[in-house]
C-alpha cells in the first residue's frame, strides 16, 4: 500500500501548493495556511510509513483473544451494520440499475447550479468580517466651523445610547450592548469620528450589522453633509461596491457621479454611499470683462493685484540677530474683510491709471477642488457603497448596476468609461491567478495517479467527479445561510486533493482483486465492500474536525467558515461519489475499451483482460518465464 500512500499524500500536497502562486491579499493570507498543511502531511507521511508500523506492531490489537472493550464492540458491530445492511445491497442495486446511479448525481449537481444561479444560494467576493465595533466617520463640507461638526457628531452619539437601551433590554442577562463611545474631531474642523466599543462578540446577542442600521435609523437623514459611514466591519479587498467613472470631461464626470449616486442611495440594500470627490472651500474665481483687455490688462496682472491687497506682498526684508524679518504690506483688516471689499477695489493699468475692479471684471464663487484622483492616466472619481446586509450577494447587486443603472447614465454622458473596482478587482486578480496556476496543479496530480496505477484512464475518472463536489458546496452554503465567495472555490480547489484520497484507496485495492483473479464486477463490488471501513472513517474525521470552525460564533472564525463549508461538505459528497458513482465509471471506462478493442481487432475480449492491472501482471509473468528461461538454457 506504501504507492497509494504516497501518492495520496502528494497529490494533497500539490494541490494545497495552489495557494503559494495566488496574487493579492488572499494569496499572502493562504500561503501561510499552505505551509501548515504540507509541513503537517509530510510529517503524517513519516508517521504513517514509519513510526505507525511499529506502533502496530506492539498494538494490542493485534494479538490474538486480547481484550475488547465495549466501545470497541460496538464499533465494529456499526461500521459492519453500515457496510453490510446499508452499503453493499445499495452497490448492487445500483450496479444493476446504473442509469439511475448516474442520474441521481447529475440531477443533484443541476439543482445546485440552478440554485447558485437563481439566487436561492448568494454568491458574493468576500466575506465581510465582523467587529467588536461600529466607527461612524463624518464629512462636512470642507470649511464647516469645529462647532458644528461637533454639533452634529453629538447628536448622532445621543441617538447611539438610545440604541443601547433598545438593545440592552433584549440582551441576555441585560448587559450594556454599548461600552463605550469616543468622540473625535479631525483632521481639520469638518471630519469627525464616533468610535462605538461593543460588548464582546461572544456575548453579544445581536451582530454589529444591526447595531450600526438601528443607529443609522435613529439618527435618519443628515442634510447639509457631504458624507457618512457607518462602519461595521472590514471588507476584504475593499467595499463590495465600487465604480470608478474615467474621462477627461470633468462636468461629464461630476455629471456622472451624481446621477450614480442618486440612483445607489435609492437601492434599499446599499448604505454608507460615497466618493472620493468632495465639494472644496469656497474659491473667488475673477473673470476679465472685454474693456480690460482694451486698457492693457491680462488676467495674471489683475490677480497679481488682488492677492497683493488681500494676501500681502513683500516689501522688505532685514536681519535682526539671528532673525531675518520679512515685511509684508496688504490692506488693512477693514478694507478686505468681505466682498464688498473686492468690488471697491482700484487697479493700476499700464498707464498707472485707475480703474474700479468693478468696471473691468466680474467674479464667480464656486467650490474648488480637495483632490484630483487619476487612473491609467484619465481624472477619475469612484463612488463606492457597502451592501446593508452582509450576507446579501454583492456580485448580484454589482450586475444590476452594471446592466440597469450604468447604461442609462453613459447614455447621458458617452465621454465617462466606467470600471469596477474594490472587491471585484481584487477577485479578478485572484481568479486570473488561479486560472493560470490550476491547469499545471490538475496537471500534476493527475500525472502522480497515472504513475501509481500506470493507467491514464483510472486518474481521469477521478477527475470526472471533481465537479459533482459543487452539489456539497452549495447545499453546505445553502443549510448556513453563508454565500458562497472567493474562499469557497479555494476551497473547491484545496478538496480536490482530498476527493483524489479515497479514489486512490478504492482504485488500488480494485487492481489488486483483478490481479487476484476476481471477475471485473466482482472486483468493483469488493473493492468498495472492503475500503469502505477506511473511506467512511477518513472522511467521517476530517469533518468532525472541521465541524467546530464551522459551527464556531466568534468573529475570528468567520473569515475561514466559508471554506470549511466547501471542504466539509464537498468530502461527505465526494465520499458517497466514492463509494458508489467511481465504481460505475471504472464499469463504463471498461466498456468503452472493450468496445474500441472489439471494433479495431474484430476480436471482443473479456472485461479482465483489457484492465491495464491485468496487462501488466501478464507483462510480468511474461518477464518472468523468460528469465527463467534463459536461466535453463545457461
Amino acid at each position: 500500500v506504501t504507492p497509494p500512500i504516497i501518492s495520496a499524500i502528494l497529490t494533497t500536497v500539490v494541490a494545497f501548493s495552489t495557494f503559494f502562486f495566488l496574487e493579492g491579499r488572499i494569496g499572502d493570507f493562504f500561503s501561510q495556511v499552505s505551509t501548515v498543511v504540507i509541513i503537517t502531511l509530510s510529517v503524517s507521511l513519516l508517521e504513517a510509513l514509519i513510526i505507525l508500523p511499529a506502533h502496530i506492531a506492539h498494538s494490542n490489537a493485534m494479538k490474538k483473544g486480547g481484550k475488547r472493550f465495549l466501545i470497541n464492540r460496538f464499533g465494529d458491530w456499526f461500521m459492519d451494520f453500515l457496510r453490510d445492511r446499508l452499503y453493499a445491497p445499495s452497490m448492487r442495486f445500483f450496479m444493476a440499475n446504473k442509469f439511475l446511479a448516474f442520474s441521481i448525481p447529475v440531477a443533484l449537481m443541476i439543482i445546485g447550479i440552478g440554485a447558485i444561479a437563481g439566487g436561492l444560494v448568494r454568491v458574493t467576493f468576500f466575506p465581510s468580517i465582523a467587529s467588536d465595533r461600529v466607527q461612524i466617520t463624518l464629512n462636512m463640507p470642507q470649511g464647516t466651523s469645529e462647532v458644528i461638526t461637533d454639533s452634529i457628531i453629538s447628536e448622532i452619539e445621543a441617538a447611539t445610547w438610545e440604541v443601547n437601551d433598545e438593545f440592552t433590554a433584549r440582551q441576555h442577562g441585560n448587559k450594556q450592548v454599548v461600552e463605550n463611545t469616543i468622540r473625535r474631531i479631525g483632521p481639520g474642523t469638518s471630519t469627525a469620528t464616533l468610535e462605538i466599543n461593543l460588548l464582546p462578540g461572544e456575548e453579544r446577542d445581536f451582530p454589529s450589522d444591526d447595531i450600526a442600521n438601528s443607529i443609522e435609523e435613529k439618527v435618519g437623514p443628515i442634510y447639509g453633509i457631504e458624507s457618512i459611514e457607518y462602519g461595521s466591519g472590514s471588507n476584504f479587498g475593499g467595499k463590495p461596491v465600487s465604480v470608478s467613472l474615467t474621462g477627461n470631461n470633468i462636468s461629464d464626470l461630476k455629471g456622472a457621479k451624481e446621477m450614480l449616486v442618486q440612483k445607489l442611495s435609492a437601492m434599499p440594500q446599499l448604505k454608507d454611499i460615497s466618493d472620493n470627490d468632495p465639494e472644496g472651500i469656497k474659491e473667488v474665481e475673477i473673470k476679465l470683462k472685454d474693456n480690460a483687455h482694451l486698457l492693457g490688462l491680462t488676467h495674471s496682472d489683475i490677480m497679481s493685484q488682488v492677492r497683493s491687497g488681500f494676501f500681502g506682498a513683500p516689501v522688505q526684508r532685514f536681519q535682526r540677530g539671528r532673525d531675518e524679518i520679512r515685511v509684508w504690506v496688504r490692506y488693512d483688516r477693514g478694507t478686505r474683510s468681505s466682498l464688498k471689499n473686492l468690488d471697491d477695489m482700484w487697479i493700476v493699468t499700464p498707464t498707472q491709471d485707475r480703474v474700479p475692479l468693478s468696471e473691468i471684471a466680474y467674479y464667480d464663487i464656486e467650490r474648488g477642488d480637495v483632490a484630483i484622483n487619476h487612473l491609467d492616466g484619465k481624472r477619475e472619481i469612484r463612488v463606492e457603497a457597502n451592501m446593508k446586509n452582509r450576507n446579501e450577494s454583492a456580485t448580484d447587486m454589482l450586475a444590476g448596476i452594471r446592466e440597469n443603472v450604468m447604461p442609462g447614465i453613459l447614455a447621458r454622458y458617452p465621454t465617462v468609461t466606467p470600471l469596477y473596482e474594490g472587491q471585484n478587482r481584487e477577485a479578478g486578480k485572484l481568479t486570473s491567478s488561479v486560472r493560470f496556476v490550476l491547469p499545471a496543479i490538475l496537471f500534476a496530480i493527475f500525472a502522480l495517479i497515472a504513475f501509481t496505477f500506470r493507467s491514464y484512464s483510472q486518474p481521469l475518472m477521478l477527475f470526472i467527479m471533481v465537479p459533482f463536489s459543487l452539489i456539497g458546496v452549495a447545499f453546505g452554503h445553502w443549510v448556513h445561510g453563508f454565500p458562497i465567495n472567493m474562499l469557497s472555490w479555494l476551497g473547491i480547489i484545496a478538496l480536490i486533493g482530498i476527493m483524489v484520497n479515497d479514489g486512490l484507496v478504492l482504485i488500488e485495492k480494485f487492481n489488486s482483486y483483478l490481479k487476484e483473479g476476481l471477475k471485473f464486477e466482482d472486483a468493483l463490488y469488493q473493492a468498495g465492500r472492503s475500503r469502505f471501513r477506511a473511506i467512511f472513517l477518513t472522511s467521517m474525521t476530517t469533518i468532525a474536525g472541521l465541524a467546530p470552525l464551522i459551527f464556531e460564533t466568534s468573529r475570528q472564525a468567520q473569515f475561514l467558515i466559508p471554506m470549511a463549508i466547501s471542504i466539509a461538505y464537498g468530502i461527505a459528497v465526494a465520499t458517497l461519489l466514492t463509494l458508489y458513482m467511481l465504481p460505475l465509471l471504472l464499469y463504463i471506462n471498461n466498456s468503452y475499451r472493450v468496445t474500441r478493442k472489439w471494433l479495431f481487432t474484430g476480436v471482443r475480449p473479456n472485461r479482465e483482460e483489457i484492465e491495464n492491472a491485468i496487462i501488466e501482471l501478464e507483462a510480468d509473468k511474461k518477464d518472468m518465464a523468460d528469465a527463467q528461461a534463459r536461466h535453463d538454457s545457461i
